[in-house]
């Protein structure tokens, strides 16, 4: 069984305030403080209720953590700010095409592999090139 739209307002002002009774008279329900407290300590017992507050911690959570299209947007206006220094801007760049991989390096192996059954995908460059001097 789902939770209701009632329910799930609930969670939701319980997520924005730890008020258990507040929480259950602002989702709607027609209740006195001494039955919203008791109420809305049986809806937090309820194991998916539980779930859809976890959930939405996460939720909110996860929307405070910077993305890489928002840490680009960032660098991107950085680099276009005429006000900033010359050089933010320039570092500001060097961000932006490092993480479009404008600066991979490029290693070339001109020799034999004598197991072709080793799986190198997980290698870094730097390991790759260890094992490339052997």
């Amino acid at each position: 069984m789902k939770l209701t739209e009632k329910q799930k307002r609930f969670a939701d002002y319980y997520v924005e305030t730890g008020n258990a009774t507040q929480s259950y008279i602002k989702a709607g329900y027609k209740a006195t403080e001494n039955i919203a407290a008791v109420e809305g300590y049986k809806l937090l017992r309820n194991p998916k209720m539980q779930n859809h507050i976890e959930e939405r911690n996460k939720q909110l959570e996860d929307s405070r953590i910077a993305d890489m299209k928002e840490v680009k947007q960032f660098w991107t206006d950085a680099l276009r700010e005429k006000g900033n220094d010359y050089k933010d801007r320039l570092k500001a760049s060097e961000y932006i095409a490092k993480t479009n991989g404008a600066f991979l390096d490029k290693v070339e192996h001109s020799g034999s592999v004598t197991n072709k059954n080793i799986d190198m995908s997980d290698l870094t460059t730097e390991e790759l090139r260890k094992l490339a001097q052997l």
